[in-house]
């Protein structure tokens, strides 16, 4: 981990200091701009997310049985499994100068064109993807109220203005500095979105002028420039967002009764409907677009394609690649780790201890496209930089899944070490015996858990394979991305509908692996 992005930070400070004239240069006003949309993207962002999700968790806290309710948080569930180049291409479908709201505007005799490209193609986005979450977020704050609460305020005959001030908004307020902090930092490091969606140099973030400096101006000096404002932007905003703490996770592991004795009004009905309903129709609807656009594509024509095979055969092989990589660190990191906790029994951690807890989730304060950079810009000196491309986009993406699988494989390892330890030091079990008798049976759920989730999280990334690909090597998202700038719109909708597929795919694998985990099977 620390080769991975450590290497890529010090061929950036290398870089700098042998042009410092050159990197001093590039820092002119076309970069505080760039900067300066990077962050006002991002709070726009966030605050429309957070804004938007307060009354549709508050419409579903009020009724927590209704026929499909259920159905309606998974639908939730989905935005966070779709690659964003899939997202965006069903956003354009329903929002686009030809989308599904072009053509309501048409029938209806109006002249409206909409344009969704700039800043507000970009937050629509970025609220498509983080109003789901932002809204399971605080609708799990929500359901961590005791229903003691909820029959004393029935008894008081509070309305439901006092109820939401009361009960509610103290809950609200206490996660919605974490809420808002982790979707910040989601939209200040996105990158395919702000690609796409970006439309030209007015709505550039940073990670995309790092992208453009590279991949067509082939200036190292500004590509250098921007990737430490990027990596300095980033440390700073996080540091700042340390402060503002992070969502409560008590409802995920307190069970409380979701019993109201509250009766809210006809008006209250109505409104809480209301919200319900337009909250489902904006994440449904670019969905459903994807997948009404992929079935209208030339599909057989499309998967008769050998560069399509092709393709999604080197997304999954590097997918899969990256997800045992992943495993591989991560499992490393689970077992030094509880290997010196029970050595070291009632002392405090020591350092490596520390380190090794902290080393999963360090690797998130460099975005991947900083990554991507430094060994750019570092292995031209020595070889062709498109030569590494497998090598770039398995090691890159791997280190992105490890905080993720770290936190999958850690509570059952630790839970199983706990168990075994002493029986298999009195038994004298131990090495490839140990593994093989005692913690593989524990360990294969949790491991296949981590693999899906993280081979699906390969699949749909562009930011390194944007920076490494070519006509050689092409995944889907590169390949997809190819057909969206050559205007073959069908053959992209087409390409998005099997990359999504694959990713939920996955994702659902997962899901219900990682159910399974929390019931004990």
């Amino acid at each position: 981990m620390a080769v991975i992005a450590g290497g890529a930070l010090l061929s950036l400070a290398v870089e700098a200091l042998h042009g410092s004239m050159d990197g001093l240069g590039a820092f002119d006003s076309y970069l505080w701009r760039v900067a300066r949309f990077t962050l006002l993207q991002a709070l726009l962002s966030m605050l429309l997310s957070v804004a938007l999700a307060i009354p549709l968790a508050h419409a579903l806290h009020a009724h927590p049985v209704f026929a499909g309710r259920a159905m309606i948080l998974r639908f939730f569930a989905l935005p966070l499994a779709l690659p964003a180049l899939v997202a965006v291409l069903g956003i354009t479908s329903i929002y686009g100068r030809n989308g599904l709201l072009a053509a309501i505007f048409r029938g209806a005799g109006l002249d409206v064109i909409p344009n969704i490209y700039g800043l507000t193609g970009i937050l629509l986005a970025h609220v498509f993807f983080n109003l789901p979450l932002a809204t399971r977020l605080i609708l799990s704050g929500l359901d961590s109220i005791p229903e003691d609460y909820w029959k004393l305020s029935s008894q008081l005959g509070m309305g439901g203005w006092s109820r939401f001030r009361l009960l509610e908004w103290p809950v609200i307020r206490r996660n919605l500095a974490g809420i808002a902090s982790l979707i910040f930092m989601l939209c200040i490091t996105s990158f395919t979105i702000v690609l796409t969606l970006g439309g030209g140099p007015r709505a550039t973030t940073l990670e995309v002028a790092i992208y453009q400096s590279l991949h067509f101006d082939f200036d190292i000096a500004r590509a250098v420039a921007l990737t430490l404002l990027q990596l300095g932007l980033t440390i700073a905003v996080l540091l700042f967002l340390s402060r503002a703490g992070r969502p409560s996770e008590e409802a995920f592991s307190l069970h409380t009764a979701r019993r109201r004795f509250d009766h809210p009004s006809r008006r209250e009905k109505f409104f809480h409907a209301m919200v319900i309903i337009a909250g489902l129709l904006f994440v449904i609807l670019p969905m459903a677009g994807t997948v009404m656009s992929g079935l209208a594509a030339d599909l057989s024509r499309l998967l008769g394609e050998r560069i399509v095979w092709k393709a999604i055969l080197t997304s999954m092989i590097l997918g899969a690649g990256a997800a045992a990589l992943s495993l591989g660190i991560s499992l490393a990191l689970v077992t030094a780790r509880e290997y010196l906790a029970t050595k070291r029994r009632h002392a405090p951690p020591g350092i490596f201890e520390r380190l090794l807890d902290l080393g999963a989730s360090l690797i998130m304060v460099v975005p991947p496209i900083v990554i991507g950079a430094g060994w750019f810009i570092l292995s031209r000196h020595y070889v062709d930089p498109f030569s590494l491309a497998p090598i770039m986009v398995i090691s890159v993406n791997a280190a992105m899944a490890v905080p993720f699988a770290f936190r999958i494989l850690r509570p059952s390892w630790d839970t199983a070490a706990s168990r075994h330890n002493r029986l298999c030091a009195q038994l004298g079990v131990a090495g490839w015996s140990r593994l093989r008798l005692i913690d593989w049976p524990v360990l294969k759920r949790p491991l296949g858990v981590a693999f899906a989730f993280a081979m699906a999280l390969s699949l749909g990334d562009l930011g390194t394979i944007a920076l490494f690909g070519n006509n050689t090597i092409q995944t889907l998202p590169y390949l997809l991305l190819q057909r969206m700038g050559s205007y073959r719109t069908d053959d992209a909708a087409g390409l998005a509908l099997v990359l999504g597929l694959l990713c939920l795919a996955l994702m659902m694998v997962a899901d219900r692996g990682a159910s399974r985990l929390e019931n004990g099977r």
